[in-house]
């Protein structure tokens, strides 16, 4: 079986590279994903099986002043991909990183922004309906439609994660978890962003099994958008708190020090009942053993 992976260097890609190479050969896309005939000439020659897609930009705040390039690659770039299957026979399997910021706002948002409270059981699905609210969520949720376009005109079968947010890096403290971590082990004082949003969060070893899951079972989740949870949403505040426990740091907390978001979103959480049904995976690792995990790398690096 011949795969073709594209954003190989990236979190995801990374660790997803060895599990792939043990279910079959696995190659890297070299072409520029916003270069239509080189995308199509690679994806000819290569006459991949399976098509795993995660190369994107993924800085949701940085999709606010970069619009049209989070737009070129994530959007383009995808249907660049997405069209170069048709030279394929038969055409590949694609399985497409998508992601929860698609929701975007939602009547919940607006009430936990209001109340700085906390609602039980509220947790979106694949039949929530969304609302996109930033570039980089406007780019991903048109990909999903291009997609389903896809399967309707020419017969792509595919498959699309919306993505949680995943933690667990260990060379990059851009994201939120990572850079609370790093910043605590470095001194006295933590810069953050906003810090009444809820999020949920999955860590590294759940999403690769997930991945997995569905990458082995195309033909259970044909055609099938799929949220991964957990049902676990947590305030950034409470994050932070809570690492700063673990961490046994006594600093001080910034907040408000990022650049504004536009319209930001208060809640994001969601389920993962429908992959679980399909495919029988569930997260396995808890919200507080990933943060141990991860803080005990950070402690070896900073």
């Amino acid at each position: 079986m011949k795969i073709l992976l594209t954003g190989t260097s990236g979190f995801i890609g990374q660790h997803l590279l060895p599990r792939l190479e043990a279910i079959g050969k696995v190659h890297s896309l070299k072409s520029d994903l916003k270069n239509h005939a080189d995308v199509t000439e690679e994806v000819k020659q290569i006459q991949p099986d399976i098509i795993v897609h995660l190369a994107a930009r993924t800085e949701v705040q940085e999709s606010f002043y970069e619009q049209v390039e989070f737009s070129e690659v994530n959007y383009v770039g995808t249907v660049n991909l997405i069209e170069a299957c048709r030279q394929v026979d038969p055409m590949p399997y694609f399985v497409f990183a998508s992601t929860m910021e698609v929701y975007g706002w939602q009547p919940i948002s607006d009430v936990v922004q209001e109340t700085g409270t906390y609602i039980n059981s509220v947790a979106f699905d694949e039949n929530t309906t969304p609302h996109p609210n930033a570039p980089y969520a406007v780019a991903k949720y048109g990909c999903e439609k291009y997609l389903e376009y896809a399967q309707r005109a020419y017969g792509l079968n595919w498959a699309s994660f919306r993505q949680t947010n995943c933690y667990g890096r260990k060379d990059n403290d851009y994201f939120v978890t990572e850079q609370i971590i790093s910043q605590m082990l470095r001194g006295d004082t933590c810069n953050l962003g906003y810090s009444e949003p809820y999020r949920n969060f999955i860590y590294i070893d759940d999403l690769l099994d997930a991945w997995m899951a569905v990458i082995t079972n195309g033909d259970k989740v044909n055609g099938n958008i799929f949220t991964i949870g957990p049902d676990d949403p947590r305030k950034i505040r409470h994050c932070a708190d809570y690492i700063a426990e673990q961490i046994g740091w006594n600093g001080t907390i910034n907040w408000d020090t990022k650049p504004p978001r536009h319209g930001e979103i208060w809640w994001l959480n969601s389920n993962h009942n429908l992959l679980t049904e399909k495919t029988g995976w569930t997260p396995k690792v808890s919200y507080e053993e990933g943060i141990e995990k991860t803080i005990h790398h950070w402690k070896k690096i900073v």
